[in-house]
């Protein structure tokens, strides 16, 4: 049975909850765009007290990452954070409901030239992208430009992860197991386009490598971006979308391809996209994943940073 149908057995009582999830998102995309920013804001601020967990992960984050800072300004960077994570949920109906209309009205685009560029010359594309809280509308807007495959993780709920995966094919052309790499060859050998994110730890795996993230000298590291750029005609173009000040939407960012990539160094090449997933986070650091433990697996003999 295709799992991305509805069944019969989302109608168990234990995905209640979830449904009801699901109605409270629909009923919230209803509203207009500055009020759910500041209903955002506001449910994330209220969750604090009750996340102490991803707070001092957040906060952990951003001390190893920018250890210049006070600790004052490291509190108000993970309050911030919070913040954007409370519009980031509120965001995830916007970007599953809203009529097209709705979301080209709040978006601009920068760097189109190089998306452009990589089109005329019918190349494969990997969009190196990464975990910003604005992924859910990141997806929507990369697909309204240009509809491409994305490689996503199950969600353990039926019912979540049914939603999750019709919300992010509102506009694309197929979602793929990040375990699927062979498809994900598929889709660049075909010369199409395909959105990938490597700055999630996933702990020790043959296609993971430790290299320099911020200040943080072993991040563990998804090294895919690399071996995929080896398929012939591909060009690795960094973008993500990035939610502007006030009420004036959201603006989808593409950067330069990378050039003379890949090498034959695997970690030389997982350090450039590193490098580069900083240059996007340095950009709008508050609309970050903080909460995410990414540091979590260290090289042997090394003690855990958390």
């Amino acid at each position: 049975m295709d799992p991305y149908k509805l069944k019969v057995s989302f109608l168990h009582p234990k995905y209640w909850l979830a449904w009801l999830g699901i109605f409270a998102l629909f009923l919230s995309s209803l509203l207009p765009y500055s009020t759910l920013l500041k209903l955002g804001k506001l449910m994330g601020r209220m969750t604090i007290p009750f996340a102490n967990d991803r707070f001092h992960t957040a906060r952990r984050n951003i001390e190893l990452c920018f250890p210049n800072l006070t600790s004052k300004q490291v509190d108000q960077k993970v309050r911030a954070n919070f913040e954007n994570t409370g519009i980031a949920l509120l965001e995830m109906g916007m970007a599953w409901f809203w009529p097209t209309w709705r979301v080209r009205g709040l978006l601009s685009i920068r760097g189109i030239e190089h998306l452009e560029q990589a089109n005329r010359q019918d190349k494969g594309i990997i969009f190196l992208g990464a975990h910003f809280l604005t992924l859910e509308m990141g997806a929507r807007a990369l697909g309204l430009l240009h509809p491409s495959y994305a490689v996503y993780r199950k969600n353990s709920n039926e019912v979540l992860d049914y939603w999750f995966y019709w919300g992010r094919m509102r506009e694309h052309k197929a979602m793929l197991d990040r375990k699927d790499f062979k498809a994900m060859l598929r889709v660049l050998k075909n010369s199409q386009a395909l959105w990938y994110a490597p700055d999630h730890d996933y702990g020790r795996h043959k296609s993971s490598v430790f290299a320099p993230f911020f200040e943080v000298e072993n991040a563990n590291t998804v090294s895919g971006t690399s071996t995929l750029a080896r398929v012939k005609n591909t060009v690795v173009i960094p973008m993500f979308l990035k939610r502007l000040p006030g009420c004036e939407g959201y603006e989808l960012v593409f950067y330069e391809p990378l050039e003379d990539f890949p090498s034959n160094d695997l970690i030389h090449d997982t350090t450039r996209t590193n490098q580069q997933i900083e240059l996007m986070v340095k950009e709008c650091d508050d609309q970050y994943m903080w909460l995410h433990r990414r540091f979590k697996t260290r090289p042997e003999g090394e003690k855990s940073l958390y």
